[in-house]
């Protein structure tokens, strides 16, 4: 079975296109002619066709499409339905890159390969850890129960991901209105004040020179200082993506207020979270922290384990090690330890992870709410300055004229 796009007329003389899953190019053929369709066009469809402005062009798989594909294949499984047919019928409620994806995975089941062999064909789809759970529960026969748990994972993984965005979207958009309301001010009010200010012999304040200074920057160095600053982003960005920057962004954000706590609670649940769900699926310790390894975003807890791995495979004791993190609470160590030693880790990790969720729920609630009043204030004193600034030199030259 392969799958075809076509073109097609049909008997108003309306034109169609789509895709076809089939053995062959004449029962597609046969297919559209009992719909009543003209056949235009009709090719077998491969992401390794598609030149390069189709791939950059593409859209990937949404998230919300692939937790809808691995619930319903959770209860298609569990309701009795052979793999190989949900995947026929899961293919026929998708469209575009899934419905692709999907019958190419179909196709590797008829080949004799595994599902987990298959996803591993589309890795910017499917990630190492929905791999390795799909590995197995294929080598445990229980698959429909690791795909219900990767369900719960992933939307978990995108709650999570909603609420942090949603907390600091809002403050970030009120830093930009700031800038926006400076930026205008400094290339639009102050350049035509600036002759007022700077004639008579005025004895200007320092917070009025350095306004002006600015201002004369931004309107007459508008080039000069957009490429700087583009600049610094790009080696921003560059310093970022080294192993040594990251490592220390990731300590600064470990200590910055509020970002902190972020930082830490993320971490401390996508580690909890991914390592409780492989060990509770039957992957080995030594297997899955190397998955978690390559998943956790957070560098100085992935040097911890990645330098431990061995005596934590060894001692099976992994919560020593997490504590010279700093990044575990002892409320967090005592769980897990407790975990470690009544033979439950994989349970307790995702306790942990389900009780910081919590607390990370609650936070993000009412972060805005008592964000919003100190991003006033801060406008507020942003823009006080610049009219103090302003408006000082010219009242003192008001007093002088006698105006």
């Amino acid at each position: 079975m392969a799958l075809y796009f076509y073109r097609a007329l049909s008997k108003t003389g309306k034109k169609t296109s789509g895709y076809i899953d089939a053995a062959s190019e004449e029962l597609v053929r046969s297919d559209l002619a009992n719909k009543n369709l003209y056949s235009i066009e009709i090719k077998i469809h491969k992401e390794s066709n598609e030149n390069f402005f189709q791939t950059l062009l593409a859209r990937p798989v949404a998230f919300k499409d692939l937790i809808f594909f691995t619930k319903q294949l959770a209860v298609l499984l569990k309701s009795g339905v052979p793999l190989a047919q949900s995947l026929e019928l899961l293919s026929e409620q998708f469209n575009g890159k899934l419905r692709s994806i999907i019958i190419g995975l179909k196709d590797n089941l008829k080949e004799g390969k595994s599902l987990a062999e298959g996803l591993q064909v589309y890795p910017k789809t499917f990630s190492n850890i929905y791999i390795q759970l799909v590995k197995a529960g294929e080598a445990t026969g229980k698959l429909d129960t690791i795909l219900e748990r990767l369900t719960t994972y992933l939307e978990r993984q995108e709650e999570i991901k909603k609420r942090v965005s949603g907390a600091l979207s809002y403050p970030l958009f009120q830093l930009g209105i700031i800038g926006l309301i400076v930026i205008g001010i400094m290339t639009f009010v102050i350049p035509n004040m600036q002759g007022m200010l700077t004639k008579k012999g005025l004895v200007l304040p320092d917070s009025t020179k350095f306004l002006l200074a600015v201002s004369n920057l931004l309107v007459n160095h508008y080039t000069a200082v957009l490429f700087i600053l583009l600049a610094i982003a790009a080696l921003f960005e560059y310093w970022r993506s080294q192993p040594q920057g990251k490592r220390t962004l990731d300590q600064i954000k470990l200590k910055l207020p509020m970002i902190k706590y972020f930082a830490r609670t993320s971490a401390i649940i996508q580690f909890c979270q991914t390592l409780g769900m492989l060990i509770e699926s039957g992957v080995t310790l030594s297997h899955a922290l190397d998955i978690v390894c390559n998943i956790i975003d957070n560098s100085i807890l992935v040097e911890t384990l990645e330098q431990a791995k061995e005596k934590i495979v060894k001692q099976g004791k992994i919560t020593p090690f997490l504590k010279e993190t700093g990044i575990f609470p002892p409320m967090a160590l005592y769980l897990i330890n407790t975990g470690e030693q009544s033979g439950n880790l994989g349970y307790m990790l995702l306790t942990v992870a389900q009780n910081y969720e919590s607390e990370l729920t609650e936070l993000t609630d009412s972060l805005t709410s008592k964000i919003t009043p100190i991003m006033t204030l801060i406008m507020g004193a942003v823009v006080g300055f610049i009219m103090y600034s302003i408006m000082g030199p010219i009242l003192s030259m008001q007093e002088i004229t006698g105006i």
